[in-house]
């Protein structure tokens, strides 16, 4: 069953997103195809179109996606034509030494299948008969994919899959930096730079571990004042500020027990090192450029027992950890509705990229049906 699909390609670095038909082949061995009810635009994603995050093009985008299963594969058991599934950008092999140790955002595998499915082979081509790479194993910002099931996690059909497509990256990534990755504990004083899509669900992972102060840093005053609704207790401007660590040390009374680098930047991933008290612990979130450098004082690893780790998919568990952020949403411990600022068909995709751009969205979903 071989299917047209509209899809959001990068042709060319630099150059705004196209939108065209392509077709996407049947799902062979261990895959399953699914028809995408929505999609979120992920700074990620316009990271391979600017050439941050080396994707060769044309790569068919997204990998923030939910939508139901119209096929499967020879040898797919766990899986049955009409589930729920939601998309996860790294592949779980199950088998080799970091998901064996319950690490599995760290498989070896996902390595191997950044553009392609896991057998290094594509589902995916343009008109004319020429493959197209797929973002991070998925490519699903298309009406219809084919994946692998080791980057698929089936979930309650009863959860809004608009909702859903959110867990795949932005909520996981930001919540698990906060709750897997720190283990922020409660009472504790957390500082996030950068309130994006990532940041402010750093923020609410904080607020949902217990932290009593959470100071929320950024540029926009839109995005702190978005920050202030997702848990954050106090806001900093840091384009106001001359120091801004000299700042928040003196906000927190000393420094911070958790800090977080939500941007992307070697120089804020050292600001976020600096705001810690003794024994602190700062975990770099961002994705930044391949030749991005960090510099800090040597000597305060050790006098200060201070850590500065980084936090890859929030450290996530995707087939235990999405269904556990469905259940906090339920409880409405987890803000998912407020996340969206606006909802885009897909001839709107250039559109939703150029806001997501500007700053304009906490995050932008396209919707598919």
């Amino acid at each position: 069953m071989e299917q047209k699909a509209k899809a959001v390609i990068c042709r060319e670095i630099n150059q705004p997103v196209v939108v065209e038909e392509i077709l996407v082949e049947a799902p062979r061995g261990g895959e399953v195809m699914i028809k995408l009810a929505a999609c979120g635009v992920c700074h990620s994603d316009l990271s391979a179109t600017n050439g941050t995050i080396p994707f060769p093009p044309p790569v068919v985008l997204g990998h923030e996606g939910a939508g139901k299963i119209v096929a499967v594969g020879e040898g797919v058991t766990d899986y049955k034509v009409g589930d729920h599934v939601v998309s996860s950008f790294v592949s779980m092999c199950g088998k080799c030494r970091y998901c064996q140790t319950g690490r599995p955002q760290l498989c070896d595998q996902a390595g191997k299948a950044a553009t392609t499915l896991p057998d290094g082979t594509l589902r995916t081509r343009d008109l004319a008969g020429n493959p197209l790479n797929i973002f991070s194993g998925c490519g699903v910002m298309a009406e219809y994919a084919t994946l692998h099931i080791d980057n698929v996690v089936k979930v309650d059909q009863q959860m809004p899959l608009d909702k859903a497509a959110l867990i795949g990256c932005g909520v996981m990534t930001g919540v698990g930096a906060a709750v897997n990755t720190a283990k922020v504990d409660p009472g504790s004083i957390a500082v996030v730079f950068g309130c994006g899509g990532v940041g402010l669900n750093t923020i609410q992972g904080s607020a949902i571990a217990g932290a009593r102060m959470i100071v929320a840093v950024d540029t926009n005053d839109g995005k702190l004042e978005m920050a202030r609704k997702f848990g954050a207790t106090h806001v900093v401007n840091s384009k106001n500020e001359e120091n801004v660590v000299k700042t928040i040390l003196k906000l927190t009374e000393g420094g911070a027990d958790y800090a977080f680098e939500c941007v992307g930047l070697g120089e804020i991933a050292a600001q976020a090192y600096g705001v810690l008290r003794k024994g602190g612990t700062a975990v770099v979130v961002g994705v930044a450029g391949p030749k991005d450098m960090t510099s800090i004082r040597t000597a305060s690893l050790t006098f200060g027992e201070k850590t500065l780790t980084g936090s890859y998919f929030g450290s996530a568990r995707p087939r235990e950890d999405f269904p556990r952020l469905i259940g906090l949403y339920r409880a409405h411990r987890l803000k998912l509705d407020e996340l969206i600022s606006h909802t885009y068909t897909i001839d709107q995709a250039p559109q939703a990229f150029a806001d997501m751009q500007a700053g304009r969205n906490a995050r932008g979903v396209i919707i598919f049906e």
